[in-house]
């Protein structure tokens, strides 16, 4: 039942997606705006499919229907509730339907933005762009990750369960979604561009609903990447959050260039200039997205993260080099038109700092892709498995970041054209002293080392700009000077300088070591803290075994643990972590005694700050939400029929 209607459900998303795509083609092709508007129904058809298909699923999962190939494969009656229903990500197929699910989300959400301009070309184009990626996706789901294949279970048969690594922790459930909504949201601002390149309206006017889009795919993404790097630190317990896996990398890339977009779309909104830049940033930042979907998916490397071999690969590759010579070539065919005759007017001006800023994020965006992808085409040309390790990207990374950090300072308080330098002094002299003296109290606090103490100084440096600017806006304002672009991206100023300084001091300062205790009572003394070992302790749950091991922290009880899957296959640790202001000790349980030794080894951690990352990432979302607020609701109404046009 549930396998039948699944498939119901694929073939009608897909019938609904190329329907969609003739519909709108010939429309624009015969200038029969009719035919557009009338695609309303292809949208609604691939509502019910996005929906039916994943509820079917759900419903699989839940009543552990194991009929249904994906379940049995991954479900299991010991499976808890909550990861039950996130097993539906967990492998590939599933992950699939959740991706075609938040894209037609989109879809939807595009269709209702536009209601009333249906029949402008430029919306025309962007529905035949949604409509083609979603073809494609619907077509994995038809061929080569059709997740309802059918099962003959035999009497008493139970799943295995998903990965045991990804049902060991809450944040399983929610990280994986928020991802996707940035992951997939970078559609729109694609399907934007090529609509603007399409039709050779190549003016300001469609980059509101572009900027708009970004923004909010940009503070789903950085969510997800926060709730991925807490997942790992709380899951993997190796006393980090951030090792530059390819599959972490993978999402970092489009979050570059989507950061990169929404500093430099300013200046073509005030100047005019930077067209083609914007447009090859939203055109890169989708194609990362498919990159890192085949980097994920493919099963050319080895990762927690990663997904098992399949058949996808070719074709997301397929995908991405269409994409990519698709968007390369309707660039180069409007290339005139999109020749503006702006220039700035002097290096030191915002204009000149945002250029500045984007050439750094276009270096940091290379260093990172050039480490991921590196191993691959060598394996690829010589059979050979190499691996870009921590030092690669730390020394080529940092540099970048340090720059980025002083322009996040420096930019906000520069004027659009000239300035003088008594006008900078005098803007620049409060960050400054903000600077000085979070160097100063860094050092006073225990920083060692230069990276970690200008990385405080610089941090300072930008948070005591963006500080300066809200004030401006508020006294402007009143409390209203808080919310709009400008506000809220100095609030996300200020949430990027403390995630840089949490990073940079947790990186700088960890200290681990391993204890071996062998009686309940044996005592050890690490980073200021007394450790007294407690005993061991099995405790055996619906969907694994814990061997719970009871350590004393300064008096307080921790539970570090190793969990036996049975049939996962896997025995995994379970860290047991603390957090304060200051610092996080984390406990992960190494070794337990068994019949070849009588000891209980314990790996602890102390790594300062490491809560200000999340911290940050929190006041990072805030000033997201602070800036998607529009303040001049008049400016902000849709209206693509207004949009600037460009003679050729």
């Amino acid at each position: 039942m549930n396998a039948t209607l699944g498939t119901l459900f694929v073939a009608l998303g897909l019938s609904a997606s190329v329907v969609g795509v003739v519909v709108v083609a010939y429309g624009l092709a015969t200038r029969n705006p009719a035919l557009v508007v009338r695609s309303r129904v292809a949208v609604g058809f691939l509502a019910v499919a996005a929906v039916g298909q994943v509820a079917a699923m759900e419903r699989a999962l839940i009543t552990r229907d194991f009929t249904v190939a994906f379940v049995a494969e991954h479900g299991s009656h010991r499976t808890p509730a909550l990861f039950n229903v996130a097993t539906l990500w967990s492998a590939l197929e599933g992950s699939i339907l959740l991706w075609v699910l938040v894209l037609v989300g989109y879809v939807v959400l595009v269709a209702r933005r536009f209601r009333d301009h249906l029949d402008d070309p430029m919306v025309g184009w962007t529905l035949l762009v949604l409509f083609a990626v979603c073809t494609f996706f619907f077509l994995l789901l038809a061929g080569p990750a059709h997740p309802f294949g059918r099962f003959n279970p035999w009497p008493g048969y139970d799943g295995p369960g998903p990965n045991p690594l990804l049902q060991n922790h809450v944040l399983m459930a929610f990280h994986p979604p928020v991802l996707y909504l940035g992951y997939v949201g970078f559609t729109v601002p694609f399907a934007l561009a090529v609509a603007a390149l399409a039709t050779g309206r190549l003016g300001e006017g469609w980059l509101l609903e572009a900027r708009r889009w970004t923004l909010v795919a940009w503070g789903c993404l950085t969510a997800g990447i926060l709730l991925g790097a807490w997942w790992s630190y709380e899951v993997l317990g190796w006393g980090g959050y951030w090792a530059w896996d390819p599959v972490e990398n993978a999402s970092f890339l489009p979050w570059l260039t989507g950061t990169a977009y929404l500093h430099s779309v300013m200046v073509q909104e005030r100047r005019g200039m930077l067209r083609v830049w914007n447009l090859s940033l939203l055109c890169a930042t989708f194609s990362l997205t498919i990159l890192g979907t085949f980097i994920t998916r493919s099963g050319v490397l080895d990762s927690v993260h990663a997904f098992t071999e399949s058949a996808i690969g070719p074709l997301l590759l397929g995908f991405f080099a269409a994409v990519v010579a698709t968007t390369v070539g309707l660039i180069a065919w409007r290339g005139d038109q999109l020749r503006t005759a702006g220039s700035i007017d002097s290096p030191v001006s915002r204009t000149g700092a945002f250029l500045a800023n984007n050439l750094l994020f276009g270096a940091f965006a290379f260093v990172v892709l050039l480490g991921t992808v590196f191993p691959l085409l060598v394996e690829a040309a010589q059979g050979n498995r190499i691996s870009v390790g921590n030092p690669y990207f730390e020394r080529m990374t940092m540099p970048i970041g340090f720059a980025l950090l002083f322009l996040m300072a420096v930019a906000p308080a520069l004027p659009w054209s000239r300035t003088s330098a008594e006008l900078l002094s005098v803007r620049l002299r409060w960050p400054a002293v903000a600077g000085a003296g979070a160097m100063l109290a860094g050092v006073l606090l225990g920083s060692r080392g230069w990276a970690p103490t200008l990385a405080v100084g610089l941090a300072g440096f930008a948070v005591g700009g963006a500080v300066r600017q809200l004030l401006l806006a508020v006294g402007a304002r009143g409390p209203r000077g808080l919310m709009g672009r400008s506000s809220g991206g100095m609030v996300v100023h200020i949430g990027v300088a403390v995630v840089a300084v949490a990073f940079a001091c947790s990186s700088a300062f960890v200290r681990q070591a391993e204890f071996r205790f062998t009686d309940p009572g044996d005592r050890a003394s690490f980073a200021d803290h007394e450790l007294v070992f407690d005993g061991v302790a099995t405790v055996q749950l619906s969907e694994k075994t814990e061997v719970r091991v009871a350590v004393l922290v300064d008096g307080h009880r921790y539970l570090p643990a190793i969990s036996v899957f049975p049939f996962g296959g896997q025995t995994i640790g379970t860290p047991a972590t603390r957090s304060t202001l200051r610092d996080d000790l984390q406990l992960a349980v190494l070794a337990v005694p068994d019949e070849e030794s009588s000891a209980t080894v314990v790996r602890v951690t102390v790594q300062p700050l490491v809560l200000w990352l999340w911290v940050g990432g929190a006041v990072m979302a805030v000033g997201t939400v602070l800036a998607a607020i529009p303040m001049d609701r008049r400016r902000d109404e849709v209206d693509v029929s207004s949009v600037d046009e460009v003679a050729s």
